[in-house]
């Protein structure tokens, strides 16, 4: 049954001299799949478990550990690319099943059941942490050394009860992890980016600069893309400001998303993406591919990071550069952290319009301050007095995000540039979040306004033909 993948002596476990051999288990009419369980698996009783919970805890570690080692021994992994994954996890879960039974480990059929899928995960996965991978509610996972996993649920940060056995552990899996993307991580390059199969991201710190132990972070990949409708239901905005920012993309206004970290900025992106016809090209640059374009005409660029000997590094300027020659209607960059600031804005000012980015600021103002720190990475000297005015050349609309207080990703503000007066870049603020106060559960209230202020590329609607009722734009008006 295990010969595909077994090494050639060790294709049934051998029993010993006094012990007759166990006939095999029958396969489950369903492949056993522990669902996640938030109790076990999310909830913050870590440090309320009793003795005898931890002592329990401690022996099912222990046996894991065990199973795990038997089974590294007797599977041949050099087959294993041989094997569709389907076929192997229930190939590797029987093996288990016939393992506790010639081990005649003492386990009811709960602990089997639970032991069976964390060994199988730790083979075939990603070991304590894959129950949280394939948690749908889970959007960060934060793993602080081997004996804390914290996870983001729904904006909250949470302690879970997933631990390694010990740091070592954890180093294997994260070994597993930039093996697979062809990088190593040790004392000599104590950093590392990588990315799941399933797009996740993850960065891994290690010592000497880990002080207290491995530092792992992984940002999950949302499967399918949160719409603008979603956004809505969900609060992020408010109809009335989607209608308007989906005005904005089909007028090829150049559009900057501005907000901290975690605070939709990428989100946000995806949804107004979806507003692109499918008539032009689109061209996407990042340092990891999260954007999700659902257009037929895409072409996407991702960075590459240097190799062990220091070389082949791609950066994202280069791929601004080189994405000019690819003939795009609109460019759209992850994000905007170095040099290639002064690139965007110039194809941004030269018939790219409609293009957008992101970049890391807390407020409208603060976005286009670290615009201009950006332009002055890219090694060309130009005025300040020159650089602002390509700024508010190239730049219509800043669309702030927020996490708030109570977890929730908010679009707090639409502004517009309008230009330059003297030496200063002028914006107003055509919509905002204005907060209310604060509920008994935490929850952050407010409503949606608009500031009285018509904006210029109202005007850029009407000649295009997009149909905005004017009335969303007067002062004080809640919008819906």
């Amino acid at each position: 049954m295990f010969g595909r993948f077994l090494k050639p002596d060790e294709v049934q476990p051998k029993p010993s001299p006094d012990q007759k051999a166990p006939a095999p288990a029958p396969a489950p009419e369903v492949a056993p799949k522990a669902p996640v369980n938030p109790k076990r698996n999310i909830a913050t009783a870590g440090h309320g478990m009793s003795a005898e919970a931890r002592e329990a805890s401690d022996k099912m570690t222990d046996l894991k550990v065990k199973l795990h080692r038997t089974l590294l021994d007797r599977i041949d992994f050099s087959k294993l690319d041989q094997i569709p994954e389907a076929e192997f996890a229930p190939q590797v879960e029987r093996l288990i099943r016939e393992l506790i039974i010639s081990e005649r480990l003492p386990l009811n059929k709960t602990e089997q059941e639970s032991l069976i899928t964390d060994v199988v995960n730790e083979v075939i996965g990603y070991g304590p942490i894959e129950p949280l991978l394939k948690d749908p509610t889970v959007t960060d996972i934060l793993v602080n050394t081997h004996s804390k996993v914290f996870v983001e649920r729904y904006g909250k940060l949470e302690l879970t009860n997933a631990r390694f056995a010990d740091n070592r552990h954890l180093m294997r899996i994260i070994q597993k992890i930039v093996a697979q993307v062809g990088r190593r991580i040790d004392e000599s390059q104590p950093l590392v980016d990588a990315r799941l199969p399933d797009g996740s991201r993850v960065n891994a710190v290690v010592h000497p600069i880990a002080v207290d132990g491995p530092l792992v972070s992984i940002r999950k990949f949302a499967k399918v893309p949160i719409t603008m409708p979603r956004l809505i239901e969900l609060g992020a905005l408010a109809q009335d400001m989607a209608d308007v920012l989906k005005g904005c993309v089909e007028a090829r206004q150049n559009i900057i998303i501005s907000g901290g970290t975690g605070s939709g900025k990428t989100t946000m992106l995806n949804a107004l993406s979806a507003y692109i016809g499918n008539a032009e090209r689109i061209v996407t640059i990042e340092d990891a591919a999260e954007l999700q374009l659902q257009q037929i005409h895409v072409a996407r660029l991702e960075t590459r990071p240097p190799n062990v000997e220091g070389r082949g590094e791609i950066r994202q300027r280069e791929l601004v550069k080189n994405a000019l020659r690819m003939r795009p209607d609109r460019i759209i960059l992850g994000e905007v952290r170095g040099g290639e600031a002064f690139d965007m804005l110039q194809a941004m000012n030269t018939g790219h319009e409609g293009s957008m980015t992101t970049i890391h600021a807390n407020t409208p103002r603060d976005a286009l301050s670290r615009m201009e720190q950006m332009i002055g990475m890219s090694e060309i000297e130009i005025p300040t007095i020159s650089m602002r005015s390509q700024i508010a050349s190239a730049i219509d609309v800043i669309v702030q995000t927020q996490r708030l207080s109570d977890g929730k990703r908010r679009l707090v503000s639409v502004s517009e540039i309008t230009g330059m007066e003297g030496s200063v870049i002028q914006m107003q603020e055509i919509f905002h979040f204005q907060r209310k106060g604060i509920a008994d559960d935490g929850t952050v209230m407010g409503e949606y306004r608009a500031t009285g202020i018509r904006p210029q590329f109202a005007k850029e609607f009407k000649t295009r033909g997009i149909e905005i009722d004017p009335e969303v734009y007067r002062e004080d008006r809640v919008l819906g």
